[in-house]
């Protein structure tokens, strides 16, 4: 008898409870926070979203009563995504963080709407990637993650550094007979790139050819084909296990490699390990001055998302100067592509490469990766690497012909 009237009782304090309050979910169950999912093609290091759900999200979960639900998709599955659920009209995604590569094909077919940036004072977006984010006067994305290609030069390979050159105003002659002499007194190459195809090579090179009038990507301007001649130099200058290389972080780290120009996140994570090991720079200059891909990504609301509101407050609240300035020195070094922004940085190691990577983007002939332009960007990369492993790694001799040839394979990968 005892446990039916316990079994009464409990039965009527739920059913009360559901009836005070309104036929309504009582009230802490009406104050669950919200999930909010953020889809990004950018932080996909453990560490760089380690920081973020550490040091960042909180503070913006607690003014929102929310979840940050953080997940890494590259771009190629979030474009498609996109799509089939503009078909659906079934959106799970609140936030993108897309590449600048592809931003127009968001832009284009309506996947994200525009943005109420000038509701959000004190924020100035940087200047170079205006042409990406906007459209017809309207902004669509809002900038996070800009990135340019800085040197990084292991203090070992300091006595082998030319005569009469500055680490921190090198031209690309001089970088060149660097790695040659250095591999010349050490026995072996000590200069590193990206080896493993469809990675960073393209950018490292595409800057090089820049800093001689080319364009990016073709591959025999006639800047190109300066650019080409100086580094078929550069046979034996590389490391003997370049073509391993995914990432130049790590021989950078180890000391396997001394000497390399690349993504200022790469470069900067192996400085940040041990300043004083290294010397930074922005990338060498050719006679039209430093050249640099660079690349952004930006944060964009898809199109029906579930949680319009808080995903408009997430932007503002990423956008935020101090918000942007924290996110870049905790994620490796990025750019905060935001002129107030900038302005507040001070003289830490991670805030130094941050300052080269401005210099660069302020001063230096830069370009986007015009992705969209052709049927497959990661083919496009594979024609560079192609001539890298044939006439740099291979054969070490310069030929006009195989760069006609490989432009003419870029010429067929346009839509």
């Amino acid at each position: 008898m005892r446990k039916v009237l316990i079994s009464l009782l409990v039965l009527f304090s739920l059913t009360a409870g559901y009836l005070f309050a309104g036929g309504q979910p009582e009230a802490a169950e009406a104050d669950a926070p919200t999930t909010l999912v953020v889809s990004s093609r950018l932080y996909s290091p453990a560490s760089e979203q380690k920081f973020l759900y550490d040091e960042v999200f909180p503070d913006f979960e607690k003014e929102n009563n929310c979840i940050v639900k953080f997940e890494i998709l590259d771009d190629t599955v979030l474009l498609k995504r996109a799509e089939l659920q503009a078909e659906t009209g079934r959106v799970t995604t609140d936030v993108v963080i897309v590449h600048n590569g592809v931003m127009d094909q968001w832009i284009t077919n309506k996947y994200v709407e525009e943005l109420p940036v000038s509701d959000w004072p004190g924020r100035t977006f940087s200047a170079a990637f205006l042409d990406s984010i906007m459209s017809g006067g309207k902004t669509y994305f809002a900038p996070v993650g800009g990135d340019v290609y800085l040197l990084l030069a292991n203090q070992k390979a300091m006595k082998y550094l030319p005569s009469g050159a500055d680490v921190q105003n090198i031209t690309w002659e001089q970088y060149i007979d660097w790695a040659v002499a250095i591999a010349e007194g050490e026995g072996e190459g000590k200069t590193a790139v990206t080896g493993v195809p469809m990675k960073s090579l393209i950018y490292m090179y595409g800057g090089m050819f820049l800093s001689y009038g080319g364009e990016f990507p073709v591959i025999n301007s006639p800047g190109a084909l300066e650019g080409w001649k100086l580094l078929t130099k550069m046979h034996n200058a590389y490391s003997p296990t370049v073509m391993t290389y995914d990432n130049v972080t790590a021989p950078m780290k180890s000391g396997e490699t001394w000497l390399t120009v690349a993504h200022m996140a790469r470069t900067g994570e192996a400085y940040r390990s041990n300043p004083s090991n290294y010397v930074i720079a922005p990338a060498p200059k050719g006679p039209k001055g430093i050249g640099s891909i660079a690349g952004v990504s930006g944060f964009g609301v898809p199109v029906g998302a579930e949680h319009h509101d808080l995903a408009l407050k997430f932007i503002e609240f990423m956008t935020r100067p101090e918000i942007a300035v924290k996110v870049a020195r905790g994620t490796g070094g990025f750019l905060p592509p935001i002129d107030e922004a900038i302005k507040v940085l001070g003289d830490s190691p991670v805030d130094e490469v941050i300052k080269k990577g401005v210099l660069v983007l302020q001063t230096g002939v830069v370009s986007g990766v015009p992705g969209s332009a052709y049927t497959s960007w990661g083919a496009v990369k594979q024609v560079y690497d192609d001539v890298f492993a044939e006439m740099i790694i291979g054969t070490g001799v310069y030929d006009e012909n195989l760069l006609n040839e490989a432009q003419a394979k870029l010429e067929a990968l346009k839509k």
